[in-house]
């Protein structure tokens, strides 16, 4: 594999899945927008690890921005693109519906086009298991998903339904990625393990919507990043679940190692959980297993370990990003 392209690479999944190219010795082009859909000051700390990394090529660009993407492809060498820059977060999309289909739909199709352009034959495309709603568990990749609940899964699906129609009509090869609740070091501050880690820590009261007994099946960035780089590898359209393959954890079970790391109890306060929101996540890996010999390696108490190790030794700046 020569250079590969990788979007949203000061985001959460993108820096992992730059550092990992990198030790592997592949030439990177990574580019991110540093917007703020949540504090920028997150990003620009991953951003200085990928930047000393060698081998990779940071701009700061918007997939939205089809000359510059494009630009991007004439200057370099590009043999496979993965897309991991996007509008995340249920919640926000219902209050700015807009910049979600720009950034995930439009952004999708910017890059198909520039790849079509350019001859670049392969993608793997970030997608959500948030379009799973209503479906019986554990979720698998052949069930419907034609009625997602949000803008944010919605704008997900149709970024999916692209990738698909280049691949049809142009022979790219596009393998799609449904990631399941992903946490770990760094991770994006808007999301329940980070919020919930320094609340505790902090002794400021933390919301939980609904009653607590909703389930997630979390998995540790560095296996989604391991996951995501294996998909390369795949020719043809795929459709594929990252997942922790395991029994999903309740959001109170979550809490409750969360308090034993830092030997903290935790204040909860109590909202009505919007009918935006999943009750409960739980991925079958089957596909991943045969198509990628992957899984998960690493359980969820390594993982709480590392990202709340992380997180006190971080705290002096960490502390005081925007929730």
């Amino acid at each position: 594999m020569g250079c590969i392209f990788v979007t949203g690479a000061a985001g959460f999944i993108g820096h992992r899945v730059t550092q990992q190219l990198a030790a592997e010795g592949h030439q990177v082009v990574a580019i991110d927008s540093l917007n703020d859909a949540y504090d920028v000051a997150m990003k620009r700390h991953r951003l200085s690890v990928i930047e000393k990394l060698e081998g990779v090529s940071f701009r700061k660009i918007d997939i939205e921005n089809l000359a510059s993407i494009q630009d991007l492809f004439r200057e370099f060498p590009i043999e496979a693109v993965i897309n991991l820059a996007a509008r995340a977060g249920v919640r926000y999309s219902i209050e700015n519906p807009h910049v979600y289909l720009t950034t995930n739909a439009h952004g999708a199709l910017n890059l198909l086009e520039a790849m079509r352009e350019a001859g670049c034959e392969r993608l793997i495309q970030a997608s959500t298991s948030s379009l799973y709603a209503g479906q019986p568990m554990p979720f698998r990749e052949s069930s419907q998903v034609d009625k997602p609940l949000s803008p944010y899964a919605a704008s997900k699906k149709a970024a999916e339904t692209m990738a698909y129609t280049y691949h049809h009509l142009y022979g790219i090869h596009a393998t799609v990625l449904r990631y399941f609740t992903v946490y770990g070091p760094a991770g994006r501050p808007d999301m329940a393990p980070f919020r919930f880690i320094r609340w505790i820590d902090e002794g400021t009261p933390l919301t939980v919507f609904g009653d607590g007994s909703q389930t997630r099946d979390f998995t540790y960035v560095d296996d989604i990043a391991r996951g995501t780089i294996a998909a390369l590898g795949l020719d043809g359209h795929h459709t594929i679940n990252l997942g922790g393959g395991k029994k999903p954890i309740a959001l109170l079970d979550f809490i409750r190692a969360i308090e034993e790391r830092l030997g903290k109890t935790a204040e909860i306060r109590w909202e009505e959980m919007s009918a935006s929101e999943m009750i409960d996540t739980s991925a079958d890996i089957a596909e991943a297993k045969r198509l990628l010999d992957w899984e998960p390696h690493t359980d969820l108490d390594a993982g709480l370990d590392r990202t709340v190790e992380w997180y006190l030794a971080n705290k002096d700046w960490a502390s005081r990003i925007a929730l």
